[in-house]
C-alpha cells in the first residue's frame, strides 16, 4: 500500500499548481458537475391604475377671431375749401357733434349774404305785386280795368311768390354749406390721426380727413366650421330666451374667460372655399380697453355630452397621436390612441379612443420599464376631480 501511494504522488507531481487548485475547488463545490441555474428575472414594475371618470361634460367650442368696431366712419368734407383749423388731438375720444375741422368760411358766408339779399328783394317785389292784385280786384268790379289785366296782375303776384320761395331755398342751401364748413364728429368713439394739415385744400366728398370707430359696445368676429354650425342649428343649444347664444372672450395674454357677450349675427351663407360661416358676438367695453383689430379667443356654449375624464399626466404622445397607456386583464401594458377635448374639473376630456372599463395608468409612468407589451404589477386607485 505504501508503494502505491508513492507512485500516485509521483504521477500528480508534474501537474501545474493552478490546475490542481481548480480541481480541488470543483471537488469541494456542493453539487459539482450540475448545470448552473438561470438568473432570476427582475420584478414587474409597479403602477397605479384607475377607471376613467364618467361625467356629463359641458361642450364649449373655441374659435379665434378679431375685435371689430360696431361703427366705423370715414370723415370727409361736404364742401370744398382750405382747412383753417383742426380741433382735436390724434387718437382722442370724441363725442357725436364735436368740432373736428374748420374750412375757410368766407366764400360761403358771401353766398349766404347774397342769398339773403335776393330773398329780401323778392319779398319786396312779392309784396308790391300782391298789392297790385288786391287793387285790381276793386278796379275790375268798376269796369276801370279789364278782366285780362286782372289776370295778369294775379299771375305776376303768384310768380313773385314762387320766386320768393326759390330765393328762400337758395338761402337755406347757402346756410347749409356754411354750416358744413365746420366738420363735426358724426358718431362717438376714438378718432384716428389727421390725414391733412391746416392750409390743405380739400374736395367735397372725396378728401379723407380722418376716421372714427366706436368702442362701446364692440364686436368680435370669427368663423364657425360647417359641422359646428350644423350642431347648433339642429340642437339650438346654448340659446337664451332672447334667441342669442352667450359667449365669453379672452385676449391673447389672458387665461380666464371673463369677458361676457352674446352672438348677435350669423351670416346668410357658408363660404364655399373655407367651409365656414361668419359669426359675430357683441361685448360691452365700458373701460374702452378692447381695441378693434386685436386678436382673441371666443368660447361658445354648445350644450352637454357624456364624456370620460383622465389626468393630463396620464396622456402621452407618440410620433403622430396622443395615447393613453392602459393595463389589460393579463397585466400587460397597451397603448390606446385617443382624441382629446378641453380641461374640465382639472381633468382632460377624452372624446374618443377610451372605454369606461379601461384601467388607465395614472402613476408609475416615469419608470422607463413601463411601455407597451411589458407586464406590470398594478395597484387600483381612483381618478377624482381636481377643481370645479
Amino acid at each position: 500500500m505504501e508503494l502505491m501511494r508513492q507512485r500516485a504522488y509521483r504521477r500528480l507531481a508534474w501537474l501545474p499548481v493552478g490546475l490542481l487548485a481548480i480541481s480541488a475547488a470543483v471537488a469541494l463545490r456542493p453539487g459539482a458537475g450540475a448545470q448552473d441555474q438561470a438568473a432570476a428575472p427582475p420584478p414587474a414594475p409597479a403602477v397605479t391604475v384607475a377607471h376613467p371618470l364618467a361625467e356629463i361634460v359641458p361642450r364649449f367650442d373655441e374659435y379665434t377671431g378679431r375685435f371689430a368696431p360696431v361703427q366705423r366712419v370715414e370723415v370727409r368734407p361736404r364742401v370744398s375749401g382750405a382747412v383753417e383749423k383742426i380741433h382735436f388731438t390724434d387718437g382722442q375720444i370724441v363725442k357725436a357733434g364735436d368740432l373736428l375741422f374748420t374750412i375757410d368760411q368766407r366764400p360761403y358766408q358771401i353766398e349766404v349774404d347774397s342769398a339773403r339779399a335776393e330773398v329780401a328783394r323778392m319779398q319786396a317785389q312779392t309784396a308790391m305785386l300782391s298789392k297790385d292784385a288786391a287793387r285790381g280786384e276793386t278796379l275790375v268790379g268798376g269796369g276801370t280795368i279789364t278782366r285780362r289785366d286782372m289776370d295778369q296782375r294775379r299771375g305776376g303776384s303768384d310768380s313773385a311768390r314762387a320766386q320768393l320761395m326759390g330765393a328762400e331755398a337758395a338761402l337755406r342751401n347757402a346756410e347749409l354749406n356754411l354750416e358744413w364748413t365746420q366738420v363735426r364728429a358724426p358718431i362717438s368713439g376714438r378718432v384716428s390721426d389727421r390725414r391733412i394739415d391746416v392750409g390743405n385744400l380739400v374736395q367735397a366728398g372725396s378728401t379723407l380727413l380722418t376716421t372714427i370707430v366706436t368702442l362701446d359696445p364692440i364686436h368680435f368676429e370669427f368663423d364657425v366650421s360647417e359641422s359646428d354650425y350644423l350642431h347648433y342649428a339642429r340642437t339650438g343649444t346654448g340659446r337664451q330666451k332672447s334667441g342669442k347664444t352667450p359667449t365669453s372672450v379672452r385676449l391673447a395674454d389672458e387665461t380666464d374667460w371673463k369677458r361676457a357677450g352674446a352672438i348677435d349675427f350669423l351670416d346668410n351663407q357658408l363660404n364655399a372655399h373655407s367651409g365656414t360661416i361668419r359669426a359675430r358676438a357683441v361685448l360691452e367695453n365700458k373701460d374702452l380697453f378692447l381695441t378693434p383689430g386685436a386678436f382673441g379667443r371666443v368660447r361658445v356654449n354648445g350644450g352637454e355630452f357624456p364624456g370620460l375624464l383622465a389626468p393630463d399626466a396620464s396622456i402621452a404622445s407618440d410620433q403622430t397621436n396622443k395615447i393613453v397607456l392602459v393595463v389589460t386583464p393579463d397585466h400587460k401594458v397597451a397603448a390606446k390612441p385617443v382624441t382629446l377635448g378641453p380641461l374640465y374639473k382639472g381633468l382632460r376630456v377624452v372624446l374618443s379612443g377610451l372605454d369606461a372599463n379601461d384601467l388607465v395608468i395614472i402613476a408609475g409612468l416615469a419608470n422607463p420599464m413601463v411601455r407597451p407589451g411589458v407586464t406590470v404589477s398594478p395597484t387600483e386607485g381612483v381618478i377624482a376631480p381636481l377643481a370645479h
